[in-house]
């Protein structure tokens, strides 16, 4: 496998929290308008289960603009190292999320979510490099504390060759104890590359997050994966699957 996709396949992993784990506290309301702010420090940058950061700190955080009707638009940024890691002709520093989409519900315990997510990387790439740039639909459904959601790439996924409509699958729950503001957060995902060997692979979280009021809340989480060694290896020689702790501490506004 190339460098060019180990570094494209590099982001597909569980985060510290990205702007699907948010839940951020208004900020200010103008009509039927509701806007709200997030940043967070993370010991590291997980993404689907793989590092994004090489096990060093990442600064997060974005807004989302949210309608009475259900329809949303957000962005959410994260440091990263991944790119430069797999290849030292690379320069791209930072990934740029934005995402709109549309949230209801079916029933009051019978939440869904439909909308479109665009991941960017501004930076310096070599001559024929593959951009890791990608767009994915996704839609989720979920019912109490759990949500099911599925993800499509609809163009290569983060640069790798003849990737197009690889596949997500993510099964996720946070559950109150009820108990010193204390939330259970469990995932378990599948990430399908088509046309990469020894790409496709699953991730799983087992984790706590404690709400300290004021919007603050810090989350300390178990990530692991099964991806193949051979085939998420960076060019620093670090195993980008393997298991970890990652720490992080959120202020919402």
């Amino acid at each position: 496998m190339s460098r060019n996709t180990l570094a494209a396949l590099a982001l597909i992993a569980l985060a510290a929290p990205s702007h699907a784990e948010q839940a951020p506290a208004p900020q200010s309301t103008q009509s039927d308008f509701t806007l709200s702010a997030n940043v967070t420090l993370a010991s590291q940058y997980r993404y689907r289960g793989l590092m994004q950061t090489n096990n060093k700190p990442a600064i997060q955080g974005g807004f989302d603009l949210a309608h009475s009707s259900g329809l949303y638009l957000g962005n959410w940024n994260s440091s990263i190292s991944w790119l430069g890691d797999s290849n030292s002709a690379v320069s791209a520093p930072v990934e740029m999320d934005f995402y709109g989409g549309y949230k209801g519900e079916l029933t009051p315990s019978v939440p869904f979510d439909l909308g479109v997510m665009q991941y960017y990387y501004p930076g310096d790439y070599p001559s024929g490099y593959t951009s890791p740039d990608t767009t994915e639909l996704y839609a989720g459904l979920g019912y109490g504390p759990v949500m099911f959601k599925y993800s499509i790439a609809l163009t290569n996924l983060f640069g790798a060759a003849d990737s197009k409509y690889s596949q997500y699958f993510d099964l996720s729950g946070n559950f109150d104890t009820g108990i010193w503001g204390l939330t259970v957060n469990a995932h378990v995902g599948r990430q399908t590359v088509r046309n990469v060997d020894n790409g496709s692979y699953t991730d799983w979280k087992l984790g706590l997050t404690k709400d300290f009021g004021q919007g603050f809340a810090v989350s300390l989480a178990y990530l692991d994966t099964n991806a193949d060694r051979g085939a998420y290896t960076n060019s620093k020689g670090r195993y980008m699957g393997r298991a970890t702790g990652l720490l992080s501490l959120t202020k919402t506004f």
